[in-house]
């Protein structure tokens, strides 16, 4: 059916647009699956890191369960993919069934957020290699959707991922 892939920093709030995209979605009737990253990673992907490579094959596992997935309706990725590369090889797998959008939002309001409190470790040296404050993010370049998080209300961004999914 249909693959939306929420890319953005840690606590850009990927997350909760894609809980609040699967209650509606839900309500309306449509069968919806979440490939929410941290889940993933602790279930799917327990043996990786964060190095580069690891980084790469946790999101193509990913990619494998979302065509599986999509078979049953539609697919909601919340996954930080920080590189180009991997989002591109998505786009190609999943196309043409497949939606990046990038939620976007300043390092300095993510790290206010800090629903995890990754950004406070990373700070403290606790963490290394958190992407988008001391590791590689690199912003989409040409996405279906910019939602800009910081400016827009939970609402508004999942009422503009919606007409996505809508059109």
């Amino acid at each position: 059916m249909l693959i939306i892939w929420l890319t953005g920093l840690p606590g850009a709030g990927k997350t909760t647009i894609a809980y609040e995209m699967k209650r509606i979605l839900e309500s309306e009737g449509k069968t919806v699956n979440i490939l929410d990253g941290d889940e993933v990673r602790k279930n799917l992907s327990p043996d990786l890191g964060f190095s580069p490579e690891d980084r790469i094959l946790h999101n193509k596992r990913v990619i494998e369960m979302a065509k599986k997935l999509s078979l049953e309706g539609v697919v909601l990725i919340s996954l930080i993919a920080p590189y180009q590369k991997v989002r591109d090889y998505a786009r190609s797998e999943l196309s043409p069934k497949f939606a990046e959008v990038f939620v976007k939002c300043p390092l300095e309001v993510c790290m206010k957020r800090d629903p995890k409190g990754l950004y406070a470790k990373a700070v403290q040296g606790e963490i290394k290699n958190l992407t988008g404050y001391n590791d590689t993010y690199e912003e989409p370049a040409k996405p279906e959707l910019v939602i800009q998080t910081d400016k827009e209300s939970l609402d508004e961004s999942v009422n503009k991922v919606l007409s996505l999914v809508q059109s």
